[in-house]
């Protein structure tokens, strides 16, 4: 089973080669996945062996993450993108963000090495759900949370039915089995309130808990 990284990807941002450097080691042969020479950019499975020039640099195995994201920082492990993850996690790619959140979101990240398991979370088949809690810029009314429900237009698309409940006079939680891109906010828009604050507390069983802003914790299956 791969986690959906390649060999190339593997020496370039684990072991520091450049493109160039990595290429070479491949093609000369000095790579191996066990016993086996690899001659190509090869995907990688969460059980292999992996060694360089005769030097034993990684036994795979499935790593599963949960982060407190705060706020300001974008969703990405890319070094290039201003404000990603990439300084947080460097030391333990390559991994995947199963479920984004966007830049002024805080909470709850999922991130692993495990393909499959990313799947499971965040492929809409399989109805996962996601719980928020969300602060709005002016008094909520009656019929809010009603609405919210329903589903909403937001205009290239029309929200599943979820649950909606109020927590105080500017504050709700909710529950999507599904994740546009910036649901929530474009939601509310739609019903004529801005969200000053959103946290997700919960993807599925794995809940935030009391976990500190900005710290990761290793989630054991």
């Amino acid at each position: 089973m791969g986690f959906g990284r390649r060999i190339q990807y593997f020496l370039v941002h684990t072991l520091n080669y450049t493109n160039k450097q990595a290429k070479s080691l491949i093609a000369d042969g000095k790579v191996r996945i066990g016993s086996d020479i690899i001659d190509s950019n090869i995907e990688l499975k969460e059980s292999d062996q992996i060694t360089v020039d005769g030097k034993l640099v990684k036994k795979y195995a499935p790593l599963h993450l949960k982060y407190y994201k705060p706020v300001g920082y974008v969703s990405s492990l890319n070094e290039n993108v201003k404000d990603s993850l990439y300084d947080v996690f460097k030391d333990h790619l390559p991994l995947i963000i199963a479920g984004r959140l966007d830049k002024a979101s805080e909470g709850l990240l999922l991130l692993t090495n495990d393909g499959k398991w990313a799947k499971q979370i965040t492929d809409p088949k399989n109805s996962k759900e996601k719980e928020y809690i969300v602060r709005v810029n002016k008094e909520i009314d009656k019929s809010f949370t009603k609405k919210m429900s329903e589903g909403v237009d937001i205009g290239f698309y029309f929200t599943k039915h979820c649950k909606c409940w109020l927590i105080d006079e500017f504050s709700f939680g909710i529950i999507l089995t599904e994740g546009k891109n910036k649901q929530i906010r474009r939601m509310c828009k739609a019903l004529g309130y801005q969200v000053v604050y959103l946290k997700r507390i919960r993807i599925d069983k794995i809940k935030l808990d009391d976990q500190a802003v900005g710290t990761f914790e290793v989630l054991k299956k």
